[in-house]
């Protein structure tokens, strides 16, 4: 018999089983995946660490 694996969802900590039945995992939701896009898209988050491009190669004029 196989373990059934539960995660929690990134976001808003709702549990869901990973499997095929959650196709936005380890989100629960779409509303949840596109929230924390939203979040890298802001900047909101961040992976620490220097730059992979150096600040001359940067465009701010987004």
């Amino acid at each position: 018999m196989k373990k059934t694996t539960i995660v929690q969802c990134p976001n808003c900590k709702t549990s869901i089983e990973w499997s095929d039945k959650h196709p936005h995992r380890p989100f629960c939701s779409q509303r949840c995946q596109q929230i924390d896009f939203g979040d890298w898209a802001k900047e909101s988050f961040t992976i620490a660490g220097e730059t992979a491009l150096g600040s001359e190669l940067m465009d701010d004029d987004f």
